[in-house]
């Protein structure tokens, strides 16, 4: 079996460093290939993104909508990575699943993603970069969902011919930014200093899964909300970085009804 989801991630990083997404995701992920059409491999369980869903507007995002239109280099490598695994596939019989992920969060977390950067801001008492003025929605979807849904599916091999499936794994309850960032702050115990900004290149306004056939095929279903998961995150930050703790009681009035 070969779980890879080892690749050059992030959509703002492809605007500088276009050539690490080409080296990691292209020749990287065609290495991967080859070393499964040489060896006796059952399953190959891949990484794909929602970010491939681009400029898709019909809510919640399905793996039959069509995914044409990537807004961003990581998206397209994410595509061709889907392709080149099914062209393996049909080629030489290899059982593979792609998964496109939805925004995954989590203790030791990437610490270039929103979050991650949000609590890390707020614990310096520095402000944090609000995109499109807060008005966004994102799938988070939390890490250990996340890895329950691929130990699932290491066993399970589709029957298709060729033997290839694609699927989204998402938390299926998108929120908006400006609740997820009331919730850091509520665990935090400190008001975030708020610098609104305009939409940037590459990204998206909403992510939302359609995990219909996740849940059908492997009885995929998360069951952690981003409270939880934030709360998760939020502990592990100051136990890491040796972050004081706030008490319940020293959380202000306006943050106590946040979670």
């Amino acid at each position: 079996m070969v779980v890879h989801l080892a690749a050059q991630a992030g959509v703002r990083y492809s605007l500088e460093n276009p050539h690490a997404y080409v080296d990691s995701n292209l020749i990287g992920f065609t290495n991967i290939l080859e070393g499964c059409r040489h060896n006796p491999v059952q399953h190959l369980i891949f990484a794909s993104s929602s970010s491939i869903y681009g400029k898709n507007t019909q809510v919640p995002f399905s793996v039959a909508d069509p995914v044409d239109s990537p807004v961003s280099l990581y998206a397209a490598t994410k595509k061709a990575n889907e392709l080149m695994a099914h062209a393996y596939s049909h080629l030489y019989q290899i059982p593979t699943t792609g998964l496109r992920f939805f925004t995954v969060y989590g203790p030791w977390g990437r610490p270039d993603m929103a979050y991650y950067k949000f609590v890390q801001a707020i614990a310096e008492d520095r402000p944090i970069d609000v995109y499109n003025y807060g008005k966004m929605m994102r799938d988070f979807t939390y890490i250990d969902d996340v890895i329950t849904g691929i130990v699932k599916l290491i066993p399970h091999q589709t029957k298709l011919q060729p033997p290839y499936k694609i699927y989204n794994l998402g938390n299926n309850h998108p929120i908006e930014l400006q609740e997820f960032i009331a919730t850091i702050e509520t665990l935090m115990g400190k008001f975030a200093q708020k610098n609104f900004l305009p939409m940037q290149p590459g990204d998206v306004v909403a992510t939302y899964a359609d995990i219909t056939e996740l849940m059908s095929d492997i009885g995929f279903n998360p069951t952690t909300s981003v409270a939880q998961g934030l709360a998760s995150f939020v502990n592990w930050y100051r136990s890491y970085y040796g972050y004081n703790t706030v008490s319940e009681k020293s959380l202000p009035s306006k943050l106590s009804t946040a979670v």
